[in-house]
């Protein structure tokens, strides 16, 4: 019987050992939450996000006349296709 005993006792002491760190882990946890929270309301609230600028619109003609020409430019090395110079040429004049 004093072997039982001594078990039982054992058991009693582990799980109350187990219980009371569990309850301790739990309250330090829930204190590191709650500083979390507290940090979080009292931050600086985040600056609104920039828009990105607003087009401009359709191009002026100075700047179809740039196109243009660098188009041209293209054309004379032989990067560009007849082809593809009139479909680009057409782009610009349309746009």
């Amino acid at each position: 019987m004093p072997g039982l005993l001594r078990g039982v006792a054992r058991t009693a002491v582990v799980a109350g050992t187990a219980t009371a760190v569990s309850n301790r882990v739990s309250r330090r946890q829930a204190g590191r939450w709650a500083q979390q929270d507290a940090q979080v309301v009292h931050a600086e609230p985040a600056p609104p996000p920039q828009q990105a600028p607003a087009p401009t619109g359709a191009p002026t003609m100075e700047e179809k006349l740039e196109q243009l020409q660098q188009l041209a430019a293209l054309k004379e090395k032989g990067v560009l296709t007849e082809q593809e110079f009139a479909a680009q040429k057409a782009r610009i004049l349309g746009g």
